[in-house]
């Protein structure tokens, strides 16, 4: 059994940054693969980034290329989201995802863990 518990959210200036962390509990997390998900109001759950095992990481969503970025501590057993240049469109509660298929090509997982979630709202 993975918990995953996300901090980092809040209250940003478009523009600005935020790192979201994803502190996992569990067994064998080394193996494990890492996404982040966001959801908005009225629309539907989208990938952002995710992670393999390996540290290989692969953008889920166009729009935020060049943008973000996910990387794993695995001494700290924490993923995170860096996030720059952030705009309204951005706002969203953002979710840490897990799966146990860490070498498999990420974006194609069903991910078998969630966290409950962290707001990011960006607004001036």
């Amino acid at each position: 059994q993975v918990q995953l518990v996300e901090s980092g959210g809040g209250l940003v200036q478009p523009g600005g940054s935020l790192r979201l962390s994803c502190l996992a509990s569990g067994s064998n997390l080394d193996y494990y693969a890492f996404a982040w998900f966001r959801q908005a109001p009225g629309k539907e759950r989208e990938g952002v980034l995710c992670i393999n095992s390996a540290g290989g990481d692969t953008s889920l969503a166009d729009s935020v290329k060049g943008r973000f970025t996910i990387s794993r501590d695995d001494a700290k057993n924490t993923v995170y989201l860096q996030m720059n240049g952030l705009k309204p469109e951005d706002s969203a509660v953002y979710y840490c995802a897990a799966d146990p298929k860490g070498g498999s090509y990420c974006p194609m997982l069903e991910y078998e863990y969630w966290g409950q979630g962290t707001q990011v709202t960006v607004s001036s």
